[in-house]
C-alpha cells in the first residue's frame, strides 16, 4: 500500500474518533496494555504469514457513501464515515496478520432509502458488489481476502413488504452469490427481531441453515448523553435484540439459525442469568435450590459472540464463561475502528489474558473456518 493510501486512511472520520479519544489520555493508551500489577501473558502461538479472519468489519464503497451523503448522512453511530476502499482494507489486513475480512454493512444499511423499492435496489447493489468484486476478485492483491455477510433491504420501520423482499434478497444472496451469511441489525425503528412481522424471514433464515450476523443500531429514542451512541447504545440494543429472541421464542423456533452477536454480545454474558429468570428452568433451579440455579438460557450459550472492541479480560472472561471459546469470533470492527490500530502486528493482544495460545488460534482462525465452510474452501484452509 502507498504512503498516500495509508494518509487516505486516516481521514476525517479517524481523527474524530481519535479526537474523541483525546479527553481518555492515558486511559485510551492503556487500551492495548495490561496495568503494572496484571499477571504476566502467555507467550503467544507463532505465527506465519496471515492467519486471522475478521468476522466484524465493513464495506464503505462509493456508491454507497455518495447515496448516504446526498441523504445528508456524515456520522454513523456517532463517528464520522471514515474512509474505506479494498486497497485500504487489504492494506490494514497485511499490517495485522488477517487473512481474509467478511465484511457488513453497518447503522444505517438501506433503512434511510424512502421506498421499498430503493430499498431492495442498494441492498441488491451491495450483495452483488461483494459478490463479485470483493469475495470473486481474481487479482492477487484481493483473490482470498474476503467474505461477506448480505445486507437486507429491510426499512425502519419495518412492514411486511420488506421482509417479503428480505426472504427473496436472503436466497439469492445465499444461493446465487455465494455470500457467507446474512447481516441484520438490532432493530429496526423500534420493531426488534422477535416481532411477528419477521416471522416469514425467520422461517427463510431456518431453512438456509445461515450464519446471521446481528449488528447494533442507535435505538430509537435513546437519551441523548452528549457521547457518541457506539460507546452504549450499541451494546444496549444488542442486548435488547438477543433477549428479546429468547422470550418471543425465535431461538426455539428456528434451531438452524446460528447467531452471530456483535461486540461480544453487547452486556448479555454479564446479565446472561438475570435475564434468563423469566425462563422455566432457572425459575425452578432457584425456587427449590437445585442444580442450575446459577446457570443461563442455554440458547445464549449457543449464540456466537465476536471480539470487536471487546477484546480485554472483562468482556472475553464473561463471554468465555457463558459459551466457550468454540463460540468467540475474531473482530475489529474495522474501519471505524482505525484510531485503535496505530501499530503492526498484534491487533488484540488483551486476548492474551483470557486465552492460551492454542485458544487463541481458534478464536482468531479455526472457529471462524468451522462455522464459515464456503469462505474455508475458497482460502483452501480447513479448521483444526
Amino acid at each position: 500500500m502507498t504512503g498516500m493510501e495509508e494518509s487516505g486512511s486516516r481521514d476525517v472520520g479517524r481523527r474524530g474518533l481519535l479526537k474523541a479519544a483525546v479527553p481518555l489520555g492515558a486511559a485510551a493508551t492503556a487500551l492495548g496494555s495490561t496495568t503494572a500489577s496484571a499477571a504476566p501473558r502467555t507467550a503467544p502461538a507463532p505465527r506465519r504469514g496471515r492467519d486471522r479472519i475478521d468476522v466484524h468489519c465493513h464495506l464503505i464503497p462509493d456508491f454507497y457513501r455518495t447515496s448516504l451523503k446526498e441523504h445528508d448522512i456524515t456520522e454513523i453511530g456517532g463517528v464520522p464515515v471514515p474512509a474505506w476502499s479494498p486497497a485500504l482494507a487489504v492494506g490494514f489486513m497485511n499490517r495485522y496478520g488477517i487473512q481474509t475480512q467478511v465484511v457488513s454493512v453497518s447503522e444505517p444499511g438501506v433503512t434511510y432509502l424512502s421506498t421499498a423499492r430503493d430499498r431492495v435496489a442498494m441492498a441488491q447493489r451491495l450483495n452483488t458488489y461483494v459478490s463479485r468484486d470483493l469475495i470473486g476478485a481474481t487479482s492477487a492483491p484481493l483473490k482470498g481476502r474476503f467474505g461477506g455477510f448480505a445486507a437486507l433491504p429491510l426499512g425502519a420501520p419495518v412492514d411486511d413488504e420488506d421482509v417479503t423482499h428480505a426472504v427473496e434478497e436472503a436466497e439469492r444472496a445465499v444461493r446465487e452469490l455465494k455470500l457467507d451469511g446474512i447481516g441484520i441489525f438490532s432493530s429496526y425503528g423500534g420493531t426488534y427481531l422477535g416481532d411477528p412481522v419477521f416471522e416469514p424471514l425467520m422461517k427463510k433464515l431456518n431453512s438456509l441453515g445461515a450464519m446471521v450476523f446481528i449488528h447494533p443500531v442507535t435505538p430509537l429514542n435513546a437519551p441523548d448523553l452528549g457521547l457518541p451512541p457506539f460507546l452504549y447504545e450499541f451494546t444496549f440494543d444488542t442486548t435488547r435484540a438477543l433477549v428479546n429472541m429468547l422470550y418471543k421464542g425465535v431461538y426455539a423456533r428456528y434451531p438452524r439459525i446460528r447467531w452471530l452477536a456483535a461486540h461480544a454480545g453487547g452486556t448479555l454474558p454479564y446479565i446472561s442469568y438475570r435475564t434468563s429468570l423469566l425462563t422455566l428452568t432457572p425459575a425452578i433451579a432457584q425456587q427449590f435450590g437445585v442444580a442450575g440455579a446459577d446457570d443461563s438460557s442455554p440458547y445464549f450459550r449457543e449464540l456466537f459472540y465476536d471480539t470487536a472492541l471487546s477484546p480485554a479480560p472483562q468482556s472475553m472472561k464473561s463471554v468465555k464463561e457463558l459459551a466457550g471459546t468454540s463460540h468467540i469470533l475474531f473482530a475489529t470492527d474495522w474501519p471505524f475502528t482505525s484510531a485503535l490500530f496505530p501499530a503492526v502486528g498484534d491487533p488484540a493482544p488483551q486476548l492474551d489474558e483470557t486465552f492460551t495460545p492454542g485458544e487463541r488460534l481458534a478464536v482468531e482462525r479455526s472457529n471462524a473456518l468451522a462455522q464459515f465452510p464456503g469462505l474455508a474452501k475458497r482460502i483452501s484452509a480447513r479448521h483444526s
